[in-house]
């Protein structure tokens, strides 16, 4: 097998109606000069081209065909099979986003072509006064009143609202109906799946003066109606000691994410998953290869792959960041995590 080695990505940027420009002013990302809004950076996008070592200039994807398994890992594709499983985004919600759900696997794999569903989670990095997700009802309800509530351009009047701060930690599974508010910057960890149903947008209209879609008998199709019994979830920690702290912030069978607070360094080794790493202001150093000679940077903002078949690496440095997988179904972290968020 050949030798691997980390790879850091290049961040794709997406404009949208709703973005802002934070992403850059609080120094997270450079973006385009001009007034163009940028709602997100999609890090681990299979576009997203490489930038170090042998794998510069190649994409995400390549990588994926090129590298297989070695990149994967046999945990990762016993749930996604041969793609890249999970995908990372940095988002800047200037304004409100629309209110929307996605479906599970099966529904996506049954009516939108053998697609993945989407569960996610989002790491709330920065607030501005008053700022609020959607999560699921306020009540338990059902689909004729939700879809009532639709046509009269009336279902704030159900939806629950959070308020949030920087450090929550919020589960979005697959079919809870939610949507996040203006002022809100996060990191947001999903399947890596496209398939959003927009169920409601506020009556609003874009550029053109016109309705933006909806998908209102899929999005109807596939939600909850239960009030969302838990919003944010309790971080379990998983180590304390003088080098680096480590907490698990969510964890189900399709990811576990735990936060790094590095004082100096944390060592492991890759094996039934790739890992995501992604700077939440730390400036790191991660070392692997034979006698973890060789080294790659990585800064705030940026996001690093380091494939399942990378072995033992140590990364070197102080600040946080973020490191997530796929875990294994007889994953420690993930039944720690489990048992006290029920």
């Amino acid at each position: 097998m050949r030798q691997m080695h980390p790879i850091r990505l290049e961040a794709s940027l997406h404009a949208t109606i709703w973005g802002g420009r934070k992403l850059e002013q609080a120094v997270w990302k450079q973006l385009p000069e001009g007034d163009v809004a940028i709602g997100e950076a999609w890090e681990t996008e299979t576009s997203t081209i490489a930038q170090n070592g042998p794998y510069a200039g190649k994409t995400l994807g390549e990588l994926v065909e090129l590298l297989g398994v070695h990149l994967l890992g046999t945990n990762a594709m016993a749930v996604f099979g041969r793609r890249f499983p999970l995908l990372a985004k940095f988002l800047d919600a200037r304004t409100k986003l629309s209110v929307q759900v996605h479906p599970n696997d099966q529904y996506a794999h049954e009516h939108e072509h053998g697609k993945l569903g989407k569960t996610e989670f989002w790491y709330i990095l920065a607030t501005e006064p008053g700022a609020k997700i959607v999560h699921g009802f306020t009540e338990p309800t059902t689909r004729a009143k939700v879809q009532q509530a639709i046509e009269q351009v009336k279902l704030e009047e159900l939806m629950h609202e959070e308020p949030v701060t920087p450090g929550d930690v919020v589960f979005v599974p697959a079919g809870i109906v939610h949507a996040i508010g203006s002022g809100v910057l996060l990191y947001e960890l999903q399947e890596y799946s496209d398939v959003t149903y927009r169920m409601y947008d506020y009556g609003r209209l874009d550029t053109q003066g016109r309705p933006r879609e909806l998908h209102i008998e899929r999005s109807l199709d596939v939600s909850h109606y239960e009030a969302s019994a838990h919003i944010k979830t309790r971080p379990v920690t998983i180590a304390e000691g003088a080098t680096y702290s480590e907490r698990c912030l969510v964890a189900c069978r399709y990811f576990v994410t735990c936060e790094i607070v590095l004082r100096t360094q944390v060592e492991g080794h890759t094996s039934g998953s790739c890992l995501i790493l992604s700077s939440l202001g730390a400036n790191l150093r991660v070392r692997y290869g034979q006698d973890v000679q060789q080294s790659e940077g990585l800064e705030r903002g940026q996001t690093m792959v380091l494939p399942a078949a990378l072995g033992q690496y140590v990364i070197e440095g102080e600040g946080a960041f973020l490191c997530s997988y796929v875990p294994a179904n007889e994953d420690k972290t993930w039944r720690l995590w489990r048992e006290q968020n029920s």
